[in-house]
């Protein structure tokens, strides 16, 4: 039985308007994590403060644990959903100490229980030397926890997180993200995070739902959506991909770039999905071509510490490639370009 289930949720925010949030249906199981992922404008944000409670669908069902949070001549306030949330700039207290900020959501406990509570929470968050501080005293991870504790102290059925990492520096996100993940999968707590950063949900995440215009276009383990990938969109937004018109047949499609290996059996005209990582450049040397390699010239070059990311024109296409942080080439360069990896077989049909 799912914990929170959303039934085809729909939010206007104008009558007549586009739907910021249309027919939306997810599920998510006790102690899951689940991460919505998708461009700015897509409808994320506005889901989490649909299941929070801070706005109203127009129609659609919420249901937490078999209690219904939002339908048909329902609705539940925001304080009586046992739904924790975490904002993107933490919204602490200035005034108040570490303590008092995660105490102030445990007014509904008899006093002597308050300060107990929040100090074990503090303490799993690694902060019980910090209770005195206040919240300009800390860093910016430091903060973050603060508000994780605070959110999580009274005991939410589950936690939303908007953009939760985002305000912090590239180090401190990733380490952070790790001990808050550590904590969170102690607790056993349901997590709904909202990012539109593809990297912190894949690692985050042990589902994620890509979203578009509102609605959910694809949802699945973070392998599953980067293997294969439902449609174009989401093959490009979820890890980039090079996009491939070609006529199928069997395990095999005859491309512009000639015979490409597919991941599943195929028939006909299709558009394929090949990841930059299943292409391989080496230098030309003006040596006899190995069979099946193309020449390639070097438009563009980043590199990424771990490896770097190219553009190269094939012919009259242009494709991304990625090969190892010692690749000499350089934009200008010739290349050889070979297919190492299998395409996907993607929803929509091949452009004529």
């Amino acid at each position: 039985m799912p914990l929170l289930s959303i039934d085809q949720v729909t939010l206007r925010y104008t009558a007549g308007g586009t739907a910021a949030v249309d027919g939306l249906s997810l599920a998510l199981e006790p102690g899951e994590t689940v991460a919505l992922l998708g461009p700015s404008g897509c409808g994320k944000t506005t889901m989490l403060r649909l299941i929070a409670g801070f706005e109203r669908p127009d129609t659609g069902r919420i249901t937490l644990e078999e209690r219904v949070l939002a339908g048909p001549g329902t609705f539940v306030p925001p304080d009586q959903r046992r739904v924790g949330m975490v904002f993107q700039d933490f919204a602490l207290f200035p005034h108040l100490s570490v303590l008092d900020n995660v105490t102030f959501g445990l007014k509904p406990l008899p006093r002597r229980e308050q300060e107990p509570r929040a100090r074990a929470m503090l303490e799993l968050f690694g902060l019980g030397d910090f209770e005195a501080r206040m919240p300009h005293e800390l860093s910016g991870g430091q903060q973050q926890r603060v508000a994780l504790a605070r959110a999580l102290a009274p005991g939410p059925r589950m936690l939303l997180l908007d953009e939760a990492f985002s305000s912090l520096d590239a180090a401190l996100r990733a380490s952070t993200r790790l001990e808050v993940r550590r904590v969170l999968m102690s607790l056993k707590t349901t997590v709904l995070l909202v990012t539109h950063d593809q990297s912190e949900a894949m690692a985050f995440a042990d589902r994620l739902a890509v979203m578009r215009a509102g609605k959910v276009e694809q949802v699945g383990s973070p392998e599953s959506l980067y293997q294969a990938p439902r449609n174009a969109f989401v093959a490009s937004f979820l890890g980039g991909t090079n996009l491939l018109p070609g006529s199928a047949s069997g395990t095999e499609a005859q491309t512009r770039l000639g015979g490409v290996p597919l991941s599943g059996p195929a028939q006909g005209q299709v558009l394929l999905s090949l990841r930059p990582e299943a292409l391989l450049l080496v230098a030309d040397t003006g040596a006899a071509a190995p069979g099946g390699s193309l020449r390639a010239e070097i438009l563009t070059r980043e590199f990424q510490g771990h490896m770097i990311e190219f553009t190269v024109r094939c012919g009259e296409r242009e494709l991304k490639v990625r090969g190892a942080p010692e690749l000499p080439l350089r934009p200008g360069d010739s290349a050889r370009l070979e297919v190492v990896g299998q395409a996907v077989v993607l929803e929509e049909a091949a452009p004529p």
